[in-house]
């Protein structure tokens, strides 16, 4: 587990710039959302997602999150079919604050073009220097907002 100015993200995972992780199951991607996410959301109070055998897109909304501050997107890290969603999360969606990286997961993809799409996204050295970014802008924003 990399601890990256302060913010906990796995070396196992692959992340997109949406804040939104991807874990590669075989042929299947767990997803969830980063550490930084529920830290800046606050508490999340309600989940909307997809449907089990949607259709989702690498890149596209498929579903949104909404804290105590504001709503945010959960950005599909792959392209596939949902095949599992938490459904703990019906009932308590702090899960996702209180352990994103393990109850707080949101859902399963059976990836369709994973190969491909994982060149897509940020591993290693380029989640922190993306992590180094989003914290600078989230403190010029706190700063704009006084």
């Amino acid at each position: 587990m990399a601890n990256i100015f302060g913010y906990e993200m796995p070396d196992d995972l692959y992340y997109n710039e949406e804040h939104s992780w991807a874990k590669v199951e075989g042929s299947k991607v767990r997803v969830g959302m980063t550490d930084f996410f529920q830290r800046e959301a606050g508490d999340i109070v309600f989940v909307d997602l997809p449907d089990e055998g949607d259709e989702v897109t690498q890149g596209e909304v498929c579903g949104k999150i909404q804290s105590r501050k504001w709503i945010g997107k959960l950005v599909s890290p792959v392209s596939g079919e949902v095949a599992e969603l938490n459904e703990d999360l019906e009932d308590d969606p702090t899960l996702i604050n209180q352990d994103p990286y393990g109850k707080g997961w949101i859902l399963v993809i059976e990836a369709s073009d994973l190969d491909s799409e994982l060149k897509n996204l940020m591993q290693g050295e380029a989640v922190k220097a993306f992590i180094e970014r989003e914290i600078k802008k989230a403190e010029e924003e706190k700063a704009k907002a006084k």
